[in-house]
């Protein structure tokens, strides 16, 4: 083996430890690898970047524009909604939350069906006195383990099918192929989490609940004439225990009722008064049928759908302090809209437009996408930032997310487009059908993700030119033999530490030419390899960082490190076991 391929070995294992000691981003580590391997003529361009065109890197890129479209439209959201609306118990919950994040999963990237189901859960929780600890976890895996069930549940999957596809010359897996080993796993998974999580789960405190925002505003709502809210009750609407959000009373016909009860009926027309944290606020004004009682919001020349949320603060010397909000003239001056009013912390009695404004007042403005941009450095205001997560649900086009989903699925599972041109038509279809706008389309693609995928394409490659994912093969062949179960067993375990330690597309795609050069050594299949590869490196069950469900849970559900080792390690070891049990029965290994 020549110097080429010990160089891009030290470079590979330079790669891993600067991933797993520092916080240095891993499409920084990777594109900095490629340009290294390129600058020092191991790669040239043409194959250092052929992976920013591969199938797979494309196919990625557009179903998060797909999954985008579905989350824009609140398709997930209203679909959570009706879903847990009758769950009584903690068994009932999991078993309505995780079965259908399951199937969700195996068609939508999984990160916006985990935030989708993310605060009906932290809710459900609360109203019913359950630690959140015991829903969150048992949600990223659900999440994880549906991933496996199809070639595009996962990035993962779709990187490893583009391998495959390159090094044999074949079709590639089929759509539902993996299922053979994402379906039992998923079962079993879903089985193991709802009978071992009252064992193996600890009660946890979210780090929200221990941590009060320091603004609380004050927001009336209305409920609209043609709401699905009116003639349910307070508790039937969700809206007696909202996250970081209370009730205050209810305005209705002149007459006040405070403190309203659970069993309260609501009624078209009605004023809610709320009152919370400025996220929550966010959140209550996406719930479908409710609208803020500011008619000033619909007199914003951008429509409804390109609005988003800020939060200013007054300066002290300004022209709007000291009056009135309705005198301050915001919306003319500004082309804003001013929901809410919290100073000091408290929340500030009575109607928004008749509150006088003092210096360090803090706002929270609906306005266009600009209005950040534009007034910055307002001589009004000290201070202006965007509420994450703030773009309003156009319910309306919600059967169309899911119609363009199901064409999509449907194109590709029938063979009449390729997985690729499916996927990209199907992107195009979410911002012609306006469930997207455009701008919102670019920002749903995760570049890290891209950029990831793409760079490991190229040092796959490298790893396959230079002989140094042969020489790792051979020493993988000296120590397992040639037994089939050693061989397979030997890399489900060390892609699933490595995914643990770097993420699951990076761990596939340096896997993958060993996996290529170990089964040529061996005379058999590639194909078997693969599959393990794929599945090993999306069952990332061990520590929150391993997977980006994992910590998307990890704060809201209160957990430790520790949490994920001891009920991740169970389910990791079953779907290892069921993994090495199925493959070799299903893709024939040849030779051994």
């Amino acid at each position: 083996m020549g110097p080429d391929a010990w160089f891009t070995l030290a470079l590979i294992l330079t790669c891993v430890m600067v991933l797993v000691l520092t916080r240095v981003p891993p499409d920084v580590v990777m594109i900095g690898a490629v340009g290294i391997l390129m600058a020092t003529g191991v790669l040239s361009p043409e194959v250092g970047l052929a992976g920013f065109a591969n199938p797979a890197t494309l196919t990625v890129a557009a179903f998060y524009v797909v999954a985008a479209g579905l989350h824009r439209t609140g398709a997930l959201e209203m679909f959570v909604g009706r879903l847990m609306a009758g769950a009584r118990t903690l068994l009932g919950a999991q078993w309505r939350m995780m079965l259908p994040v399951t199937a969700m999963s195996a068609f939508i990237n999984n990160t916006p069906v985990v935030a989708s189901f993310l605060p009906t859960m932290a809710d459900w929780a609360r109203k019913r006195g359950v630690s959140p600890s015991r829903l969150m976890m048992p949600l990223s895996f659900a999440a994880i383990l549906g991933g496996a069930c199809t070639l595009v549940g996962t990035s993962t999957n779709l990187v490893v099918n583009g391998l495959l596809i390159a090094e044999t010359g074949g079709p590639g897996l089929g759509f539902f192929e993996l299922a053979w080993v994402g379906l039992p796993a998923a079962a079993m998974g879903t089985v193991y989490v709802v009978l071992a999580s009252p064992r193996l789960l600890a009660d946890r405190t979210p780090v929200l609940e221990t941590m009060r925002d320091a603004r609380e505003y004050t927001v009336e709502m209305r409920v609209d004439d043609d709401s699905p809210l009116a003639g349910r009750t307070v508790e039937d609407a969700g809206l007696r225990h909202l996250a970081g959000l209370y009730l205050v009373d209810i305005q209705r016909h002149g007459a006040v009722l405070p403190a309203p009860g659970p069993g309260v009926a609501l009624e078209a027309g009605d004023h809610l008064v709320f009152a919370g944290q400025p996220e929550s606020v966010i959140e209550l004004q996406k719930i479908r049928g409710l609208a803020p009682v500011t008619e000033q919001t619909f007199k914003l020349e951008a429509p409804r759908s390109h609005h988003r949320f800020f939060e200013a603060a007054v300066r002290a010397n300004s022209f709007i302090a000291g009056r009135t909000v309705r005198e301050s003239r915001i919306r003319t001056r500004y082309a804003a809209v001013v929901i809410a009013v919290a100073r000091d912390g408290r929340r500030i009695r009575g109607k928004v437009g008749d509150i006088r404004l003092q210096g360090g007042d803090t706002l929270l403005l609906e306005s266009d996408r600009g209005f950040a941009r534009r007034y910055r450095n307002s001589r009004d205001f000290l201070l202006v930032r965007p509420v994450d997560g703030s773009e309003p649900r156009v319910y309306d086009r919600a059967w169309r997310a899911w119609l363009v989903l199901g064409a999509t699925i449907a194109v590709v599972v029938s063979g009449v487009l390729p997985l690729v041109t499916g996927a990209i038509l199907g992107a195009g279809a979410m911002i012609a059908t306006r469930c997207l706008g455009v701008s919102a389309a670019r920002n749903s693609v995760d570049l890290q993700v891209i950029f990831v995928i793409a760079a490991a394409f190229g040092i796959g490659e490298a790893m396959r030119t230079t002989g140094a994912g042969a020489m790792v093969g051979e020493a993988i062949v000296r120590v397992a033999g040639d037994h089939p179960l050693a061989v397979l067993a030997g890399f489900y375990v060390a892609t699933a530490l490595l995914t643990e330690m770097i993420t699951n597309s990076a761990t596939a795609v340096l896997m993958f030419p060993i996996a290529t050069a170990t089964a040529a050594e061996l005379g058999m299949s590639v194909t078997p390899l693969a599959v393990v590869i794929a599945i090993a490196a999306s069952s990332s069950f061990l520590t929150p960082m391993g997977y980006q469900t994992n910590l998307m849970v990890y704060g809201p559900g209160g957990y430790r490190y520790t949490d994920y080792v001891r009920f991740g390690l169970p389910l990791n070891v079953l779907v290892g076991v069921l993994c090495l049990l199925i493959v070799p029965r299903v893709w024939p290994l040849q030779g051994l």
